[in-house]
């Protein structure tokens, strides 16, 4: 969801706030009770804000914050939470000699390593070398450059060189999340930077299905041939296993946070369910309270490997596979993967595995979908022990399999 250039409304720049001295810090603390250290007294008296609050509302005091507070007795615990991770997080402008977007991110390191959507810095695929510009939560612009992109799961990392230290975001275990927790998504939608939504988490282990112009049949992902079947034999169809949400994300969100109650980051937000039809897009005119994140498990591990050699790796199955149907005819609810070959030598045939055996859960993960299986496959680095469920001649039993490198296909 990268927001063109031309739909900004506005452009603002939040006032630095001057660092408190130790002194006012102590007196803040001193007068918990007195509401003059605001943001803590709303977070400690208001019935919503849980345990723990209260200390990342003192950390709102520590340093500057566009974050304002009127009322501080109806102070919740988005404000504490926001509080402490907006610092981290950034608007994106890219420009190239054809179009202009913007979109969000979030810092990974205190020397300036920004984590993004690779649809942002790459304005929808539309361009491998634009001009990326960052602006931080108080207004101060600097130049980006891109350090690698990752098509497969739609990241990609830049940095910027300001001789500061920035704020990084906190990352959460998102293998942890549950279906109902309470979310908040920071960015910069229509290009309104320092916006916050609030929602819950609507369902985990979803996959959707992105069209996606960066990707081709020779990106380097391993195209989509060995998981053909459905619409995801498309080369320029990504699939990608993201947590829903109904928090608002609209374009210009893409590449910004989900963060959890204690402002850590449990997702990078990147696409939403387009009203009218059946799709996923990272474009979409606006929210309909179907939204999704890339989870911050996956964020973090392609991240990493970014930063360390400037590409992510994937696993690979070795398989073709299709959608398993509770029809005879084809036709009713999909209900896992069926097998239809095998690459020789690949990582399915050294497992032991067969065409025809349907492959029903991964890890602990239940794969109801061909789609659902690449998603799977591909969040995991290359050389991944995995662990696989299968049916084969109505008996279940359990494989390991170790993944191939994705990058061996040509």
């Amino acid at each position: 969801m990268i927001e063109p250039n031309n739909q900004f409304l506005f452009t603002v720049t939040e006032p630095v706030r001057p660092k408190p001295t130790l002194k006012q810090r102590l007196l803040a603390r001193k007068n918990l009770i007195t509401g003059t250290s605001g943001v803590i007294i709303g977070a400690v008296l208001c019935s919503g804000v849980g345990a723990g609050v209260g200390i990342l509302a003192y950390d709102y005091i520590k340093s500057p914050s566009p974050i304002v507070v009127n009322n501080a007795k109806n102070v919740t615990w988005v404000t504490a939470a926001v509080a402490t991770a907006e610092p981290s997080v950034v608007t994106i402008s890219v420009s190239s000699s054809s179009s202009s977007g913007n979109g969000s991110g979030e810092f990974l390191t205190e020397d300036g390593y920004i984590l993004t959507n690779n649809h942002v810095v790459t304005l929808d695929g539309s361009t491998g070398s634009g001009a990326i510009q960052v602006k931080t939560y108080d207004g101060k612009v600097y130049d980006a450059k891109l350090i690698g992109s990752d098509t497969t799961n739609d990241l990609a990392v830049i940095k910027i060189d300001a001789g500061t230290n920035f704020t990084p975001i906190t990352f959460a275990d998102s293998d942890k999340v549950n279906v109902g927790d309470p979310v908040a998504a920071i960015g910069a939608p229509l290009g309104l930077s320092n916006t916050v939504t609030q929602g819950i988490i609507s369902a985990l282990n979803r996959t959707i299905q992105v069209q996606s112009s960066a990707v081709t049949s020779n990106s380097g992902t391993g195209g989509f041939q060995l998981f053909s079947g459905g619409t995801n034999s498309n080369a320029n169809v990504i699939n990608l296993d993201v947590l829903q949400t109904d928090a608002a994300i609209n374009p210009g969100n893409s590449g910004g946070a989900l963060i959890n109650g204690q402002g850590q980051l449990i997702g990078v937000n990147c696409a939403i369910a387009s009203a009218g039809s059946n799709s996923f897009s990272t474009s979409a005119s606006g929210s309909i309270g179907v939204g999704f994140a890339i989870p911050a498990n996956t964020a973090k591990r392609i991240a990493q490997e970014i930063m360390k050699t400037g590409h992510a790796s994937h696993g690979l199955l070795g398989a073709m596979v299709y959608d398993a149907n509770s029809a005879t005819n084809g036709s009713g609810f999909s209900t896992g993967a069926t097998i239809k070959s095998l690459t020789a030598g690949g990582a399915a045939e050294q497992a032991g595995l067969k065409a025809g055996d349907v492959i029903v859960k991964f890890n602990d993960r239940d794969i109801t979908s061909s789609s659902e299986l690449l998603a799977a496959v591909r969040q995991q680095p290359a050389g991944a022990k995995v662990q696989l469920t299968i049916s084969r001649g109505g008996a279940s039993q359990v494989v390991s399999v170790t993944l191939g490198d994705a990058s061996s296909i040509k």
